[in-house]
C-alpha cells in the first residue's frame, strides 16, 4: 500500500514537472515570437518611411524641372499624371548594377502617388486681411456657400473665428479665449462650424499659409464660380471644357473667350500659375500600409516642404489612390 502510494506521489510529481517545462516552453517562446514580430514591424516601418522620403523627393524634383521649364501650371504636365500602384521592383530594375539579388524584397512592395495643385482650392485664410475679414474673399465663400445649400450664419461664424484665431495682435487675455488655428480643412469644427458643412466644404477649400489666388487651369466648375464674380456654373464649366484642349497660357487668354467678365479676372483672386502642391504617397508591402501626404510650396526652383503627415492604414484598399483634385 505504502509502495503503491509513493508511486502515484512519483507519477503526479513528473506530471507537474512536465506541465511546467511546458508552460515555460511556451512562454519562452511567444516571447521569442513577439520579439520577432516588433522588430519586423518596426523594420517595415523604417524601410516604408525611407521609401516615401524618397519618393517625395522626387515628386520635387519634378516640380522644380517643371519650374525650369517655366509657363502657366496645368493638368497635361508631368507632375499632373498620378503614379498608379507598381512594384517597387519596376523603379529598381534601371539599375546598372544588374544585381538581380537587390530585387527580391522589392516584388512583395507596391508605391503609388499623386501630386494635386493646392491652389485649385479656394484657401480658406483668404477670408482674413491684415486682421480684417477680406471682403474680395468673403465674396467668394459667399457665392460657394450658397451653390452648397449651406447656412450663411456658418460662414460668418467662420469668417469672424478665423480672424479670431489668426489675429497676432490680440492680447494675452483675449488669446486665451480665442479658438485654436486649425491645420486642416478637418479641423474646421474648432472654429464653430457643423460636421455636415465640413464634409461639403471639404472637396473645395484648403488651408495654406499664405493668400492664394486660384488656378483656372486646375479648379474645379464650382471652385471657378465661386471665385470669378458674375460667372455662371455654366460657363465655368464651359472653361473647365475649353482649357482641356488648350490650357490657358494667362488670364488673357481667359478674358478673350469671356470678355463680359475681363474685369472680375483682373481682381487678382484667380490666376494660371501655382505654388502650393499636395504630393500623396502610398506604400503598402504584405499586410502593412503606409500613407503619406506632404504640402510643398515651390519658390522659383526652390520647392520646400512644409508639412508631412504619416498614418498606418487598418485595410487595404483598392490600388492606386483616390482622385485628390476634388
Amino acid at each position: 500500500m505504502k509502495r503503491t502510494a509513493q508511486r502515484g506521489a512519483a507519477i503526479l510529481t513528473a506530471m507537474l514537472t512536465v506541465t511546467l517545462v511546458a508552460s515555460f516552453a511556451a512562454a519562452a517562446l511567444w516571447q521569442q515570437w513577439r520579439n520577432v514580430e516588433v522588430e519586423a514591424a518596426t523594420r517595415a516601418r523604417l524601410q516604408a518611411a525611407w521609401i516615401l522620403t524618397g519618393a517625395l523627393d522626387w515628386s520635387r524634383l519634378i516640380l522644380r524641372e517643371d519650374a525650369r521649364a517655366g509657363g502657366a501650371d496645368h493638368l497635361a504636365e508631368p507632375w499632373a499624371v498620378p503614379l498608379q500602384e507598381a512594384r517597387l521592383s519596376t523603379f529598381l530594375a534601371a539599375d546598372s548594377s544588374g544585381s538581380g539579388e537587390a530585387l527580391t524584397d522589392g516584388d512583395n512592395v507596391f508605391l503609388s502617388g499623386q501630386i494635386t495643385d493646392q491652389q485649385a482650392l479656394l484657401n480658406l485664410n483668404n477670408l482674413v486681411e491684415a486682421g480684417r475679414i477680406s471682403e474680395p474673399g468673403m465674396r467668394s465663400f459667399q457665392r460657394l456657400f450658397e451653390l452648397l445649400g449651406l447656412p450663411p450664419a456658418e460662414l460668418s461664424r467662420l469668417a469672424e473665428n478665423l480672424r479670431f484665431a489668426s489675429d497676432i495682435s490680440t492680447d494675452n487675455r483675449s488669446a486665451l479665449q480665442a479658438p485654436l488655428m486649425p491645420q486642416e480643412v478637418e479641423q474646421l469644427a474648432w472654429l464653430g462650424v457643423s460636421d455636415a458643412t465640413v464634409r461639403a466644404l471639404a472637396p473645395y477649400v484648403t488651408l495654406l499659409p499664405a493668400r492664394t489666388p486660384v488656378n483656372l487651369n486646375t479648379a474645379a466648375p464650382e471652385v471657378i464660380f465661386a471665385a470669378v464674380p458674375g460667372i455662371t456654373l455654366a460657363e465655368a464649366q464651359e472653361l473647365v471644357a475649353r482649357r482641356s484642349l488648350s490650357p490657358f497660357r494667362g488670364i488673357a487668354d481667359v478674358s478673350r473667350l469671356m470678355p463680359q467678365h475681363a474685369g472680375s479676372l483682373t481682381e487678382g483672386t484667380v490666376g494660371v500659375s501655382s505654388r502650393f502642391f499636395e504630393v500623396r504617397g502610398r506604400l503598402r508591402m504584405d499586410a502593412l500600409l503606409v500613407e503619406e501626404r506632404s504640402l510643398v510650396q515651390r519658390q522659383g526652383l526652390d520647392v520646400r516642404t512644409l508639412k508631412r503627415e504619416r498614418g498606418v492604414l487598418d485595410s487595404p484598399p483598392a490600388p492606386g489612390l483616390p482622385d485628390a483634385s476634388r
